[in-house]
This record gives structure tokens, C-alpha cells and sequence, in this order.
């Protein structure tokens, strides 16, 4: 479906109502119908409390004992792979409490993503409304140092949506291939892998993260790239499968079904 010769087929990213999005079950029979191997709910989770009062919203912590059960349970008449992982929300200088959760926690993989970091929330363009251009530029300056600290603190299997920045319209256009770049040398350095994400390919920016235009900057360094839609709803996850397909078509990237992490036991039955 996404490169010839590919056997398995995987969305890495997804959203059930442990979190942001719609029924697991619903969320699951979407991926069967697009003609997936395997679905990844990686529901969101914020260990740490912020400022911007987001961790009751999505409180992953406490709850995904209970989310494990339902996963087993649907894993009993699904054909499909179903994997018990998380999108947890990087907070600088809190690594070992980080680490703790996830050792506890036991997920099958996990995802990194940077929503907000010191005084910035790039979970919405509102923050920048009233900001100057000096304060944009130091928002982008800071999401792209945090997101090398998330990379570099080797804690996650898969790095999101990596140029974020982008998706809101008063921070559009300040990514440079500088940020990119600084990012590329990380993952090289790391074990952690990009996803391409297509969270964002019908809504406010238009296409995928990272910008298909800034995909040879990691080819050139031997970067592979796992995928995630993202989606939070069935539908979306079927426009957004269309999409991913369709795009490495016409823009081929280096992809590999799984992160390492996860190669050994995909071969394995559940």
C-alpha cells in the first residue's frame, strides 16, 4: 500500500476515548477496513502538571490499566495487531520521572511529543495573536530545542509530528532548514524514529509533518520514518490512510513498518 515490496502495513498513531478521541472498537474496525496489519492507540498522557492545566484532560496515567483491559479483550477477535502504547507530552528536566512511569506503565511502544514547553503552547495559534514577531521566532526557536532534548533523552520509540510550529498559521513560514536539520542530526544520533503525520492533512496546514519538501534532509542522513495518521475518528482515519498512500506515491520516503523496539515481536502471534 505505502512502498512496494512492503508486506506490513501499520498506523503508529491514533486516538480512542482514553483521550481526545472516539471509541476503540470503532477506531479499530477502521483500520481493518483500510487494510491495515495493525493499529497503534496511542492515546494521550501528561505525567507532569503545566501551566496551561491540560493533565485532568488527559490523564492517561490513571487509566490505562483499565485501557489495557479493553485492548485485550478486542484482541481476542481481531486479526489485526493491536498495540497498547501512548503519546506522552515531553517536559524538560523531568526524565527520571518520566522514565519511572514509563517503566511501570509497560507500554508496547512509546511516542514523544513536544504540545508545550517553558511558556509556549503549540497546541494553538491563540497564544500568538497579540505576540510580536520576536516572540514567534523564540516560540519556534524553543519547540525545535525541546524536541532535540525529547530525541536525546533516548526515553521514546517514536519522536511526533516533528515541525508542529507549523500547524498554526501566525508561527507558519519560521521553521527553517536549520530546525530541520537540527533535528535530523539528533535522530541519527538516537534511537528514537520520526513519524510521518498526517494529523493535520485536512485541517489548518494541508499536508503532512515534516513538510514532504524537507523529507531528503533526513534521507540523505539513512533516517526511516514510521507512519501515523493520527486520526482521532474513524473517518479520518480512512481519508487520512487515502492520504499517506497516495503522498508516497508521489513524494517516496525511507519507511519501515515498525520502530526496532517492536520488529522482533511483530512476528510473534498475540
Amino acid at each position: 500500500m505505502f512502498l512496494e515490496g512492503q508486506q506490513m502495513i501499520y498506523d503508529l498513531h491514533t486516538h480512542t476515548t482514553f483521550s481526545d478521541g472516539s471509541e476503540m472498537t470503532a477506531m479499530v474496525a477502521a483500520a481493518e477496513a483500510a487494510g491495515y496489519d495493525g493499529i497503534g492507540l496511542t492515546d494521550h498522557c501528561i505525567l507532569i502538571e503545566d501551566a496551561f492545566g491540560r493533565r485532568d484532560s488527559y490523564d492517561l496515567v490513571t487509566t490505562y490499566e483499565t485501557r489495557r483491559e479493553k485492548i485485550q479483550q478486542l484482541r481476542e477477535d481481531r486479526s489485526l495487531r493491536i498495540f497498547d502504547a501512548v503519546e506522552l507530552s515531553y517536559v524538560p528536566d523531568t526524565n527520571k520521572q518520566i522514565s519511572s512511569f514509563l517503566d511501570q506503565a509497560g507500554f508496547e511502544y512509546t511516542i514523544g511529543a513536544v504540545h508545550f514547553a517553558d511558556v509556549y503552547d503549540y497546541t494553538s495559534s491563540a497564544p500568538y495573536a497579540d505576540c510580536s514577531e520576536e516572540k514567534r521566532l523564540a516560540a519556534v526557536d524553543t519547540y525545535y530545542e525541546t524536541l532535540v532534548e525529547l530525541i536525546e533523552s533516548e526515553l521514546f520509540d517514536i519522536v511526533a509530528h516533528l515541525d508542529l510550529p507549523e500547524r498554526h498559521s501566525l508561527l507558519r513560514g519560521h521553521t527553517t532548514a536549520s530546525h530541520y536539520e537540527m533535528v535530523a542530526d539528533a535522530i541519527v544520533d538516537s534511537r528514537t524514529v520520526p513519524e510521518i503525520n498526517a494529523g493535520r492533512v485536512f485541517r489548518s496546514l494541508g499536508t503532512c509533518h515534516p513538510a514532504p519538501d524537507q523529507f531528503s534532509i533526513f534521507a540523505d542522513r539513512g533516517i526511516e520514518f514510521v507512519l501515523g495518521s493520527d486520526s482521532h475518528t474513524p473517518a479520518e482515519l480512512t481519508k487520512r490512510s487515502s492520504y499517506l498512500s497516495e503522498l508516497l506515491e508521489t513524494q517516496p520516503a525511507p519507511i519501515i513498518a515498525l520502530p526496532e523496539t517492536l520488529t522482533e515481536s511483530s512476528k510473534t502471534p498475540q
